[in-house]
């Protein structure tokens, strides 16, 4: 199980930081969870599942 940070999701996924936060609102992509104190991130493995759902198409 990996962390990752805003620059590496938006890395990973080719998304700008507002399209991101846009899914998240929409409830379309995984939530950061905070890690500790201010520092968020994202699990590597949801990150991972939401790519290859986009491309099976569901």
């Amino acid at each position: 199980m990996k962390f990752l940070k805003l620059q590496q999701v938006m890395d990973k996924t080719s998304l700008c930081r507002s399209s991101i936060y846009n899914l998240i609102n929409a409830g379309k992509f995984p939530k950061n969870i905070t890690v500790m104190g201010k520092r968020k991130a994202w699990l590597e493995s949801e990150i991972e599942d939401w790519m290859m759902s986009k491309i099976e198409g569901i």
